[in-house]
C-alpha cells in the first residue's frame, strides 16, 4: 500500500497530483504482507537502491525491535557515502523516540551521532486545533521535521481493479518529504545529500504557538519539543533556499 500511495498515477484528473511529477521510480519490496520487516531485507533494499542510482530513498515502514540493527546501519552508512538520502516515517504510536527506540534509527548503535544523510518525519494534521496528528511519534532530537499525515487522498490496491482512499500515518507523511527532496535534487543536482536534509529543515514553517502532544495526555506543548526543526515542510521555502545556497548567495 506504501508503494502505491507513493507513486499513484499523476495528472489524471483524479485522486490527487503528487509533488515530483517528472522524477524515476524505483519500487522494491522490503516487507513482507504481514508482520515486520527483516532487518536483512532492509539493509539489502537500501544496498540495491543506492546501487541502482537512487538519490533519495523513502522507507515508509518501523518497528521497535531491530535484531540485526548493524547491518541496517552499515546499509545507512553506505547510502551515506554514496550521497543518497534517506527519509523515514516516525512512527504511529504517539511516543517520544528521544527515550523510545523505533527502527530504522537514525542514531548509531555507538555514542550519541545521527546520520547525516536521514530525515525522520512526523505527521501533521489539517487546521491549527489538529496541528500535529494525535498518533505520530515525536522526538525534539530524534524527529526532524512534520508533514502533511492526516486523511491523505491517494490509490490503493484492492481487488479487480484501482481504488482511491483516505489514509494517515507517517508512511503518508513521509513520502512528502521524499518528494520534496526528489524536486530538489532534481532542479538542483549538485546539492548533496546532506544540503538537501539541511534546506529541507531550515526551510519548514515555525509553528510560534503551542500544539498538542500526541499520544493519550493532551498536553500543550512548544513544537520544538516535538521535532528539530520546530516546523512543517513548506517546499516553496525549501525551493527558495536550494536557490540561494546553489547559486552561492
Amino acid at each position: 500500500m506504501r508503494k502505491t500511495i507513493t507513486t499513484g498515477v499523476r495528472n489524471n484528473d483524479k485522486g490527487l497530483n503528487g509533488i515530483a511529477d517528472a522524477v524515476q521510480l524505483m519500487a522494491i519490496r522490503a516487507t513482507p504482507r504481514v508482520g515486520d520487516e527483516y532487518d536483512k531485507d532492509v539493509a539489502l533494499a537500501i544496498r540495491y537502491a543506492v546501487d541502482n542510482g537512487a538519490k533519495v530513498i523513502n522507507m515508509s515502514f518501523a518497528k521497535y525491535y531491530s535484531p540485526e540493527q548493524k547491518w541496517v546501519e552499515d546499509a545507512n552508512r553506505y547510502a551515506e557515502q554514496k550521497d543518497v538520502l534517506l527519509v523515514k516515517g516516525a512512527g504511529n504510536d504517539g511516543a517520544d523516540l528521544d527515550s523510545a527506540e523505533m527502527y530504522p534509527t537514525a542514531r548509531y548503535i555507538k555514542g550519541n551521532n545521527k546520520a547525516k544523510n536521514v530525515i525522520t518525519v512526523g505527521a501533521s494534521g489539517y487546521d491549527k486545533e489538529n496541528l500535529i496528528a494525535s498518533f505520530s511519534n515525536y522526538g525534539k532530537e530524534m524527529v526532524d521535521v512534520f508533514a502533511p499525515g492526516f486523511n491523505i487522498y491517494s490509490t490503493i490496491p484492492c481487488e479487480g481493479g484501482n481504488n482511491y482512499e483516505f489514509e494517515s500515518g507517517t508512511s503518508m507523511a513521509s513520502p512528502v518529504v521524499a518528494g520534496l527532496a526528489a524536486v530538489l535534487r532534481s532542479y538542483y543536482p549538485k546539492l548533496s545529500a546532506g544540503q538537501v536534509k539541511h534546506i529541507i529543515e531550515s526551510s519548514v514553517s515555525k509553528i510560534d504557538f503551542l500544539v498538542v502532544k500526541p499520544g493519550k495526555q493532551k498536553t500543550n506543548v512548544a513544537m520544538t519539543d516535538l521535532c528539530h526543526s520546530g516546523g512543517i515542510v513548506n517546499a516553496y521555502n525549501a525551493l527558495l533556499l536550494a536557490e540561494e545556497i546553489n547559486s552561492g548567495k
